[in-house]
């Protein structure tokens, strides 16, 4: 059986050229999937300018025509074989009218159009993609490539900094998780470890030079993540140990070959991490493909 039965999508339906419809009708059709479609629109202000009576008619006239044109994507769908269904409404709180279609419909994955935020909105606001990945319970898909939706390579990011630490679950979830939509897309999965050794972690240490410790430590996690991957059968050939900090290795690595997702883990930020934001979220600034957050 598919790990997909039910899958969300949030379109902005003021964005009608956005390929995320594609992606999720190609997710539906790969797993069987149904496949449920909300277009949420933020209220405009700019109506409260008008008569109270003017001021409905424009909000139901713009409704209905978003419902319009969504039905005539969802019956294009549904003549396809996917079990497709729409609706849209008006957002009071788009964060939080999100997280209540989450609650209420329990969907295997959440959808999403990846929304790009400058640096300086970043570091006064959370963007949408962010909070969603700190609060949305189920893995979360943002679309961030073109092309025809279905993916061809995928890349499991993973953590083997301690192979005792608690991430082994994640790495668990991970791999499971990029290893699944792999076979259902029949994609080649890979597995990738971004090794950040920081000179800031290393010092002097019984006669050892910075050049010894480093060495040293790159051959533990090298270690480590060769077991890793032969836990999950991974070929050789398929895992990729790359050097630098994580975002630019990982984004480098996903443009020089081509990767179509990268499925990754979500961590809760808190403090200075939370303003920051995690590798995840940064993440969906530099790629050119699509993050599968776990």
């Amino acid at each position: 059986m598919s790990q997909y039965q039910r899958l969300l999508l949030i379109i902005n339906p003021a964005l009608r050229h956005s390929p995320a419809i594609k992606h999720a009708a190609a997710l539906a059709r790969a797993s069987g999937a149904s496949l449920h479609i909300a277009a949420f629109i933020p209220s405009f202000k700019l109506l409260s300018l008008l008569e109270e009576g003017d001021r409905e008619q424009a909000r139901q006239r713009y409704l209905q025509d978003h419902r319009d044109w969504l039905q005539v994507q969802a019956e294009t769908l549904r003549c396809e074989g996917i079990d497709a269904t729409t609706e849209v409404a008006w957002a009071e709180d788009m964060e939080q009218d999100i997280l209540d279609h989450v609650t209420e419909m329990q969907p295997d994955l959440l959808i999403k159009q990846v929304q790009h935020e400058s640096a300086l909105k970043r570091a006064f606001f959370t963007p949408l993609d962010w909070y969603l990945l700190r609060h949305c319970p189920m893995p979360v898909y943002l679309v961030g490539g073109r092309g025809d939706g279905w993916p061809r390579k995928i890349v499991a990011a993973v953590e083997v900094s301690d192979t005792e630490s608690p991430d082994n679950t994640l790495n668990d979830r991970i791999i499971r998780q990029a290893n699944s939509l792999a076979i259902q897309c029949d994609a080649e999965l890979h597995l990738l470890y971004a090794c950040d050794i920081s000179a800031a972690f290393l010092a002097d240490m019984d006669g050892l030079t910075l050049a010894d410790l480093t060495k040293a430590l790159r051959k533990d996690l090298q270690q480590a993540f060769v077991k890793l991957a032969g836990q999950y059968g991974v070929p050789a050939d398929r895992r990729h140990l790359v050097s630098g900090h994580p975002v630019k290795a990982l984004s480098e690595f996903a443009h020089e070959h081509e990767v179509d997702v990268i499925v990754m883990g979500k961590v809760q930020s808190s403090g200075v991490d939370k303003l920051l934001g995690s590798t995840t979220e940064h993440i969906l600034y530099q790629v050119p493909c699509n993050v599968l957050a776990v």
